[in-house]
């Protein structure tokens, strides 16, 4: 059944005049009518008595008239619902990060923003390494992820990879460690020896992986006494002395008790990295839009 048909009804059952009802809906008399009869032979039902004199709703049509509007409210809210999920403004939202993601300004701004601009998104966040990522949007599971890798990732065919930003790692010790008292900032070469903690998961092997390479470059391979899975535990043992470790310096922000950060000799600095499909979804591209314009807007702070 034609939607437009049921409007020309309505209207005219609204004005109980054929004249009217036409000059209301901006066309004449006679092609009103003709979809009148249209929409009565269509229906097998005589919907209006009419005269000379005057129109008036026949049974049936005093009570089609009801589940018109109702139907015309119904595709209203259709369509209302379609241009919202097209706008990114509806719909599901899957979001892999690694552990460090959500204390980067721009990825907590940009979380923050969605959230509050697109408040009907189901939006679901997942702490994943980049493996786990890939194999989650290769399945449908995630729509977008973000990464951290010192290039740009290695993905599978039908992915690709954006770059957000770049971060500098800091070497986090002791107050009181030797590395902490000297003048110089410490260089790659004075890490040989030197008990280390590290963050060893998924989300943190590519960064592991570059700074292995970068010990092995400079004559040694690092002293690793532990490795943990929590970023909590990392820095509360780092901060008790079981060793050092390197973090990104977006979680120099987690302050503990007895805990600095200082930079190495030179800069060592790796990347953040947005993930996706070829195709965005519409909520998917709204995430990403509000990525990039947060990155914008810190970048002139």
């Amino acid at each position: 059944m034609d939607l437009r048909h049921l409007r020309y009804f309505i209207c005219v059952a609204e004005e109980m005049h054929f004249g009217r009802a036409a000059k209301r809906l901006g066309m004449s008399q006679p092609p009103l009518s003709q979809q009148i009869r249209m929409l009565e032979q269509e229906l097998g039902a005589r919907l209006f008595d009419r005269t000379s004199r005057r129109v008036a709703l026949t049974e049936a049509g005093r009570l089609f008239l009801p589940e018109a509007r109702k139907a015309l409210e119904q595709a209203d809210r259709a369509a209302h619902v379609a241009r919202r999920a097209q706008s990114g403004h509806l719909g599901r939202l899957a979001l892999g990060f690694t552990a460090s993601a959500p204390f980067v300004p721009q990825i907590a701004d940009a979380l923050h923003d969605f959230r509050q601009n697109q408040p009907e998104v189901d939006l679901r966040v997942h702490e994943l390494g980049k493996d786990d990522q890939v194999r989650m949007m290769e399945r449908g599971d995630l729509d977008i992820g973000i990464v951290r890798a010192v290039a740009p990732p290695s993905l599978p065919e039908g992915l690709r990879s954006t770059w957000l930003l770049e971060e500098e790692m800091l070497l986090a010790l002791r107050q009181d460690h030797a590395l902490a008292q000297q003048d110089a900032d410490p260089t790659i070469a004075d890490l040989a020896g030197v008990p280390f903690v590290l963050y060893a998961t998924a989300s943190s092997a590519d960064f592991n992986d570059h700074f292995f390479a970068l010990c092995d470059q400079a004559g040694f391979a690092p002293d690793i006494t532990l490795e943990v899975s929590s970023v909590a535990t990392l820095l509360g043992l780092v901060a008790a002395g079981f060793g050092v470790t390197i973090l990104a310096h977006s979680l120099s922000r987690l302050y503990m008790d007895k805990l600095i950060q200082r930079p190495l000799f030179p800069q060592v600095r790796t990347s953040l990295w947005l993930i996706h499909g070829d195709e965005l979804s519409p909520t998917a591209n709204a995430f990403q839009r509000a990525v990039m314009r947060a990155g914008r807007e810190n970048d002139t702070k």
